[in-house]
């Protein structure tokens, strides 16, 4: 069996070398086996590994409901179902930001169409607001 080094690993995954530390630490990757050199030596699978997190942190998914999702593919009482649903909740969330920033969105909109930018900052509506806001219970 073909191992590598952590440099190579990072490098095929296109990740940094803290980075593939930090899943180890994280439990997304098993702790590989060292030589006598003290060196970690890893299976070329950990490659497919950190890809595979990559492209679910690309859609969006945790760490947490990432190694979820890898616990899953292990798991053979696992249905595409429950996958499906993982997906589906993380759509739900990420539907649930997209509003969440519309409405910061709108928010800052109306602040900045009361601002006519002239003036001195301790003035300015934004900030007078931003400071009401900030005395609300």
């Amino acid at each position: 069996m073909t191992t590598l080094t952590i440099g190579k690993v990072a490098q095929r995954a296109g990740v940094g070398i803290e980075t593939v530390r930090f899943y180890e630490r994280r439990g997304l990757i098993d702790e590989p086996p060292r030589g006598p050199s003290g060196y970690r030596h890893y299976p070329e699978s950990v490659v497919l590994r950190l890809l595979f997190v990559r492209r679910a942190k690309d859609l969006g998914f945790t760490l947490n409901e990432i190694k979820e999702l890898l616990s899953l593919r292990l798991d053979p009482q696992t249905t595409c179902a429950d996958v499906k649903q993982r997906a589906e909740t993380k759509i739900a969330d990420i539907e649930e930001k997209m509003r969440s920033l519309r409405r910061m969105k709108q928010s800052l909109v109306q602040l900045t169409k009361s601002c006519s930018g002239n003036g001195p900052a301790n003035d300015c509506p934004i900030l007078e607001s931003l400071d009401s806001l900030e005395q609300k219970p």
